[in-house]
């Protein structure tokens, strides 16, 4: 018996599956992990305040830097070895990460880890797209890789205030690493190799002119928050523009692009990504500021803001399993535009606070949140490979996760700098107020795209079914 026309055994299939579902629930226990230790983090590498902010920020960097040309690379050169390779790379980074106590070291590593983050999101993406013909199958293994995101930053927080509390926060990093050595030699075993039949070849200058100029952004972004007139920021901002800038310019010209910049006219691939800088600068971006703001301004304990930040992500699990049982009649961007509009109720309901709250005000504003982000995830995955030509999985994965990895560093910006502002009142009262203009502003971001969403599926709809009609002319 076999799940799919090229005759993969359905044992097989399914340790696929497990494999690249665990492998993206690593790299988003690796990006969230520092959340709930911050503070402990921070003292033990003698960090200042801009310190603090890259320890939160640098892996957003590699990740986002790396995603697209990793999903290039596992395309062309082997989906299970970018894998493999990727999760050692994390392995590696989280250790030398711990072995040595500065805090430049830590940023460093802490960016190698989201390059080989980046491999594995964007391999394992492709690899279910090459596993899973479209349909039921697939969008039930979409489902799985998107709760096992919402299941990684449920973890990641949690494990690593539990083990901070238990011995050291250098624990979670060091279970992290043999978690990854272990998956890594797991999926040479267990996980067949592909690649696309079509290989466009790495197109190297557009790579590194891409990676050049959303590292430079990222920086300026994380640079900014100690002051946006420096002229380190204006200098990484301007960078940035020239490089990007190149970037488009190489790619228009290259016969070997690694984006198709033709797919930014397609209103598929166009909801799809925008879906993913929505659910980033939204729902992940206030989440990423509520772990340290529960601690400073409402005296919540890191475990117990793990457990709130809990609610919102193993919820987001169950429902991102649950949708595989939506009828297929409702099409992913639809449910993509559905699960933005409820993030941006559930976000709503988290404004209001003030300095009295405790943990039981927030639970229904992040459940009703976590709920809709599950849609939302178990849909991205699926609808990054369907936006793109076949054989080109990774490359999707990699150009719809830059863009949720880009809107959560913009988001978090967003946030940091709204919740920072000076006040007429104590701090924790400014840190209360701030928070609640952020929430606001998050969820006016996932409404926003939410609406967008639907009207790029039906401009979708409305062009294909003008195709229709003209082959039927």
């Amino acid at each position: 018996m076999t799940t799919h026309t090229d005759a993969v055994p359905v044992e097989s299939a399914r340790a696929t599956l497990t494999v690249s579902a665990l492998g993206t629930l690593l790299v988003l226990v690796a990006f969230t992990a520092p959340l709930s230790t911050l503070n402990v983090t921070a003292t033990a590498l003698d960090a200042d305040v801009s310190g603090r902010t890259w320890i939160l920020s640098s892996m957003s960097i590699g990740l986002a830097a790396a995603l697209l040309s990793a999903g290039t690379i596992s395309d062309d050169f082997g989906r299970r070895r970018t894998l493999s390779i990727g999760l050692l790379v994390i392995a590696a980074g989280s250790v030398v990460g711990v072995l040595v106590p500065d805090v430049l070291v830590f940023v460093l590593t802490r960016v190698l880890v989201g390059v080989g983050g980046a491999a594995v999101i964007a391999s394992s993406l492709g690899i279910i797209a090459h596993t899973f013909p479209p349909g039921p199958q697939r969008a039930a293994a979409s489902g799985v890789w998107g709760a096992s995101v919402g299941a990684g930053i449920a973890i990641g927080p949690l494990l690593s205030a539990l083990l901070e509390k238990a011995d050291s926060w250098h624990d979670a990093y060091w279970a992290l690493a043999g978690a990854s050595i272990l998956l890594a030699v797991a999926a040479e075993r267990l996980v067949p190799e592909s690649r696309t039949e079509h290989p466009r070849g790495l197109d190297l200058p557009g790579a590194l002119l891409f990676a050049g100029g959303i590292a430079t952004l990222l920086a300026g972004l994380v640079e900014g928050r100690q002051g946006w007139t420096q002229p380190v920021v204006i200098g990484l901002f301007v960078a940035s523009a020239v490089l990007l800038v190149a970037f488009v310019v190489i790619e228009h010209r290259s016969a070997t692009s690694m984006l198709d910049l033709s797919l930014l006219r397609s209103p598929a691939f166009g909801a799809a990504t925008l879906a993913a800088v929505a659910i980033g600068a939204g729902a992940i971006a206030l989440m990423s500021y509520m772990a340290g703001f529960l601690g400073a301004a409402l005296g919540i304990s890191a475990i117990g803001s793990a457990l709130l930040l809990f609610a919102w992500s193993g919820t987001s699990v169950v429902t991102a399993l649950l949708a595989r049982r939506i009828p297929a009649s409702v099409s992913g961007r639809v449910q993509l535009a559905v699960g933005l509009i409820g993030v941006a109720a559930g976000l709503a309901a988290l404004t209001g606070i003030d300095e009295t709250s405790g943990w039981v005000r927030f639970l229904p504003g992040l459940l009703f949140a976590g709920i809709a982000t599950g849609l939302v995830n178990a849909n991205l995955g699926r609808e990054a490979v369907a936006s793109v030509p076949a054989g080109r999985g990774g490359m999707g994965s990699g150009a719809n996760n830059t863009a949720r990895y880009l809107g959560s560093a913009v988001g978090v910006t967003i946030v940091a700098v709204i919740a920072a502002r000076p006040g007429p009142g104590s701090a924790a009262e400014d840190l209360v107020s701030g928070w609640n203009v952020a929430a606001v502003v998050t969820a006016v971001i996932s409404a926003l795209g939410g609406v967008v969403v639907f009207v790029l599926h039906c401009r979708a709809t409305a062009a294909a079914r003008a195709e229709v009609t003209a082959a039927g002319v």
